[in-house]
């Protein structure tokens, strides 16, 4: 008959939570992305005056640094995708958001959910020590209670939508610093590959610049020049030569930043032994459009729309704590002793309960305010990005239009500077020119010269910059590809993550991000 009565009670408590859920209204503001007033009318006015190969977006945009041919390139690229300690933190903070997803959802569940249990033993002695059985006693006692705090208010939905733009914001970050990591690779790589080339340029300059000294120095002991003369080379020729260790200084350091974003000791990068210093003429990209869209989609522009979305339903979260929480409280007791005179009990206590703070001298209000200004500072973080993006577009086309402008007119001085030095050489030879001619002659060669290849690696890293405030450089990655194995081993041994580890990753979303607003 008690359980008829129980099954009875709980029948009719879960048809008043259905009536009670379906008043339930959700507080707070609807996440709808910003808009970018300006966007739909900007358009870079620099692009297509270069003349060379249309840029496509997509995959071209995904992998572009194939475009320079280069397989020392690409391994580098592919090594640092699977060591930058950056890159793994960033992977490792998709796990801690979808962790922190987990934890609000549950909240829509019962949020108490205990089991409890008690035994104790009595003994009682008469007066004279002896021990009387009949007044010993055992007791015991066990029970389930469950606690269930409804979401009259939509806070704890509001608390899910938030983690999950969390979440989605960790994934674009990560995909943010796939971006940066590979820019900075192949920068750093073609700066390598510069330098090199600077520096043979100085041991050629300087090869030259001995033959003039060696000639002065059998003149000037031949009697035939003055020690002005053999001085003047001398000075030139050791000052050529004093540019070389700097140049090697900053040669090194570039090795050791490379190496570093690959997690690798300083020195330890066996991929360059065999890299030339031949810096590539490239052909730069014309982007004769670049829609909106293309920007809108960077990783960094998606991780502060994502922001927003998850600032958005703070506020909501906020709101509810100025009205009551309506809770379902339930237990379960069983209970008895050890004398037959008295019998088990199981005992139900199940109800509704409220808890209201009426009195909180301006706290929850304060609060609110306190999420609506942080949602409006994300808001402005926001415009901020797309308006700094935009700038980087605008900025790195124009260096990659100039520097090739640069390209013709460097390579003809280059060609002038030779022609003179011939001709100063000539001449002095002859005894129509002095030396200073000479000297001029091979010091324009050589500020020439490495005016040339600075300029070219300069284009390169035009290039670079131009792909990178594009957005380009990152792809979809699998989590079990974002986190190493032995990484995943070492966490699977420290703490249960179910599957987590290996789950996939929510596709870019085409609909709202959390069923609410529209979609970042």
């Amino acid at each position: 008959m008690l359980h008829l009565r129980i099954r009875r009670t709980a029948g009719v408590l879960a048809l008043g939570a259905v009536l009670v859920m379906s008043g339930c209204t959700t507080l707070g503001p609807d996440f709808q992305e910003p808009d970018v007033a300006w966007l739909n009318n900007w358009q870079p006015d620099l692009y297509g005056q270069a003349g060379a190969s249309q840029l496509q977006a997509g995959m071209e945009l995904a992998f572009w640094w194939h475009l320079f041919d280069d397989p020392v390139l690409n391994s580098l690229i592919e090594t640092a995708r699977q060591q930058n300690p950056s890159l793994r933190i960033a992977g490792l903070r998709i796990l801690e958001s979808r962790a922190q997803l987990g934890i609000a959802g549950s909240a829509l569940y019962p949020q108490q959910q205990q089991a409890s249990g008690a035994a104790s033993y009595v003994n009682t002695e008469s007066s004279g020590g002896v021990i009387d059985n009949d007044q010993s006693l055992t007791s015991y006692q066990a029970g389930v209670g469950v606690g269930w705090e409804l979401d009259f208010w939509g806070k704890f939905k509001r608390g899910i939508e938030s983690a999950d733009a969390a979440f989605l914001a960790s994934i674009a970050n990560q995909r943010d610093v796939q971006v940066l990591l590979t820019a900075q690779v192949a920068d750093l790589y073609f700066a390598y590959r510069t330098t090199l080339a600077r520096i043979s340029i100085a041991r050629s300059n300087a090869d030259l610049q001995k033959r003039s000294l060696d000639i002065t120095k059998r003149l000037f002991e031949g009697g035939q020049k003055s020690e002005l003369d053999l001085q003047q080379a001398k000075t030139q020729y050791l000052s050529t030569l004093s540019s070389i260790p700097g140049l090697e200084i900053s040669l090194t350091q570039i090795r050791n930043s490379l190496g570093a974003l690959m997690a690798r000791a300083p020195n330890d990068l066996p991929e360059l032994a065999d890299v030339d210093d031949k810096v590539p003429t490239i052909s730069p990209p014309v982007i004769d459009d670049v829609p909106a869209r293309l920007l809108m989609r960077r990783p960094d522009i998606r991780t502060a729309a994502w922001q927003i979305a998850a600032q958005s339903a703070q506020i909501g979260i906020a709101e509810a704590d100025l009205y009551p929480s309506v809770s379902l409280l339930g237990s379960l007791a069983w209970s008895g002793t050890s004398r037959s005179a008295s019998p088990n009990t199981l005992s139900l206590a199940i109800g509704p309960s409220f808890t209201w703070n009426i009195f909180d001298h301006g706290r929850i209000r304060n609060n609110v305010r306190v999420q609506d200004v942080r949602l409006q500072e994300s808001i402005e973080s926001f415009q901020n990005a797309v308006l700094q993006a935009a700038q980087e577009i605008d900025s790195a086309a124009i260096n990659v239009v100039k520097t090739h402008e640069l390209e013709s007119i460097l390579a003809d001085s280059v060609k002038a500077a030779r022609r003179s030095l011939d001709l100063a050489n000539k001449l002095y030879v002859e005894g129509y020119a002095d030396f200073q001619r000479v000297l001029d002659s091979q010091r324009a060669v050589f500020t020439q010269s490495a005016n040339e290849l600075v300029n070219r690696g300069n284009r390169i890293s035009a290039v670079i910059n131009l792909y990178k405030a594009l957005g380009g450089g990152w792809m979809d990655t699998p989590i079990d590809e974002i986190i190493p194995e032995k990484t995943r081993d070492t966490m699977k041994s420290r703490s249960d993550w179910g599957n987590l580890l290996n789950a996939p990753l929510p596709p870019e979303r085409a609909g709202a991000a959390t069923g609410t607003g529209a979609s970042p």
